[in-house]
């Protein structure tokens, strides 16, 4: 089957009315691009990111259009037509065929290979590789597939770490990665936090993949800097507590953290880019940490830290 994508160039004042009459004329599927709201959406969500991708804000620069897709038909035809007689503008027009927007861009995820003993596999590959420690994930759930640099920094610390019969508490899962590997290397449990109430059906999702029973795996949706009840949920003794997050989080987190660790338990944080890294090492330190480890890839640096012996 092909598909016809229309795109309607203009400006964020008119997508309202854009978008309203082509409801009027029952087209659906709309989608919207919009600097302005990326722009929004940055300044109104700072404390979770410190680096934003070139390719993403050149992407996106003076960039103001909505799409809408309809089946390569006589009735689509027609409504590409009627939508230009409505909107009194010409629509730019793509032919798309089924796998161009829904698999071709699964070529470009493919299994990763971390350490020894840890391999993340797409859920769509029906490999088993023999003496490998597997790791199945779904990556149009959420952010996490272990290809970005501070993921797999993480992965490389715990396909080296001895993790059978332990807890784990991994704040701002994601996707689950780093906790679902955990006990798949051997842990007994995981525990985690993240703010965005997607990422918890995402990690359960990447969870059944791996056939983990739900006594094992146990997720909430919410702050945990500022919601204490969130923190009463999560209080424990936990072996390894993991943050792949964001320098300006990882630096609060420091300050509550020692409250959720074992009296041998490490804290194991990522996703600091190197702009933050000393700001990061010094909240540590401040807060009785030890670094035990420190690992850098591209821009990005991780540690492996300890309570600081007395």
């Amino acid at each position: 089957m092909q598909w016809i994508e229309a795109t309607i160039e203009t400006t964020s004042e008119e997508i309202d009315i854009i978008c309203e009459r082509l409801a009027e004329l029952g087209i659906q599927g709309v989608t919207i691009e919009d600097e302005n709201d990326l722009k929004q959406f940055l300044r109104e969500n700072k404390q979770y990111w410190d680096y934003i991708d070139n390719s993403l804000s050149e992407q996106y620069r003076g960039v103001c259009r909505v799409k809408f897709y309809v089946i390569d038909d006589a009735n689509g035809q027609e409504s590409i037509k009627n939508a230009e007689k409505q909107l009194g503008k010409n629509l730019s027009i793509k032919k798309l065929d089924d796998q161009d927007w829904e698999y071709t861009w699964r070529d470009n995820y493919q299994p990763i290979e971390i350490g020894k003993r840890l391999i993340i596999l797409p859920e769509w590959v029906d490999d088993k590789p023999e003496n490998k420690v597997i790791v199945r994930m779904d990556p149009g759930l959420a952010f996490g597939t272990g290809s970005h640099a501070t993921t797999r920094m993480c992965l490389e610390i715990l396909e080296k770490m001895e993790l059978g019969g332990k807890q784990v508490l991994d704040l701002g899962f994601g996707s689950g990665i780093l906790s679902i590997a955990a006990i798949q290397l051997g842990a007994r449990a995981a525990a985690g936090c993240d703010v965005d109430p997607n990422a918890v059906t995402a990690a359960r999702e990447n969870a059944l993949l791996n056939k983990i029973p739900e006594n094992k795996y146990h997720l909430f949706a919410g702050n945990i800097l500022k919601d204490e009840g969130i923190r009463k949920s999560l209080d424990g003794q936990y072996d390894l507590v993991m943050a792949n997050i964001v320098a300006d989080v990882i630096i609060a987190l420091t300050r509550i953290v020692d409250r959720f660790l074992s009296p041998n338990g490490m804290f194991l944080c990522s996703g600091i880019i190197d702009d933050r890294a000393a700001d990061t090492e010094l909240a540590l330190k401040s807060n009785g940490f030890e670094i035990l480890q420190h690992l850098h890839e591209e821009e990005w640096n991780c540690y492996i830290t300890a309570r600081r012996q007395k």
